[in-house]
């Protein structure tokens, strides 16, 4: 799918990957970005960067009203990034039930709202896509970040369904699996990382190039190419964070 011309929806535009993909999109020639976030403060700086083509919408993923009330404002959508996310820290014996219910409830069902309230407008407007911002660790886990890992596992394995399910639609539906990445939620974090422009910049590679399997940074190349190999190579390499 070509980039120029785009009309693309981002949930999480607010910051971190989600303004780098606002930047992005603009700068490759998108016609309109829809800036999701969860209050109108939150994308406010991606509204600045190009206030003639950026709209800003309130959408909390997980609200499905609002899911609905955004496929309405964004009806010309033909690209759409489930990108919102949710990260909780904590062993898995350790973790609370709030910490796996947040976690599931904005990386899974949150993902599946926006999708299927999109799904009308895609179809509408001649098919397109959907990128699922997923994670390296929805393959392999850290136990230190247990409750993100198992939602993110979760939401992989949605990416793939909701892929099957839409293929014959003329809707392509792709993952995306950064590594570290130099953003808030790795903050304090010892790791080698990415930074969040440079991911954006591949991801849109990716879906010109129409991968099922975005690996946007070295981190993750690599990972999964060890992956493809041995498939238990990164669950090792990983227990050791």
């Amino acid at each position: 799918m070509e980039i120029m011309g785009a009309r693309a929806v981002v949930t999480g535009a607010g910051g971190g990957l989600g303004s780098c993909l606002v930047s992005e999109l603009l700068s490759r020639g998108a016609a309109r970005v829809y800036a999701g976030g969860r209050t109108a403060d939150d994308v406010r700086a991606a509204v600045e960067i190009d206030p003639e083509r950026v709209h800003p919408m309130v959408l909390d993923v997980t609200n499905e009203a609002q899911a609905r009330a955004a496929a309405k404002t964004a009806s010309d959508a033909n690209l759409v990034f489930n990108n919102a996310g949710a990260h909780s820290f904590s062993m898995p014996l350790a973790a609370d039930r709030e910490m796996f219910m947040r976690d599931f409830e904005t990386n899974v069902i949150g993902m599946l709202c926006v999708t299927r309230a999109f799904v009308p407008v895609l179809e509408k407007n001649g098919g397109g896509a959907f990128v699922n911002t997923l994670s390296l660790l929805g393959l392999a886990p850290v136990c230190g970040m247990s409750p993100y890992c198992a939602s993110k596992a979760a939401a992989h394995s949605l990416t793939q369904s909701l892929r099957n399910e839409l293929s014959g639609r003329g809707i392509a539906v792709l993952g995306v699996y950064p590594g570290p990445m130099d953003t808030p939620m790795m903050h304090g974090i010892e790791a080698p990382k990415a930074l969040p422009e440079d991911a954006a910049g591949a991801i849109l590679e990716g879906i010109e190039a129409d991968t099922w399997d975005i690996m946007p940074d070295q981190f993750s190349a690599d990972a999964y190419e060890a992956l493809s190999a041995d498939p238990k190579s990164l669950e090792r390499t990983l227990s050791a964070f």
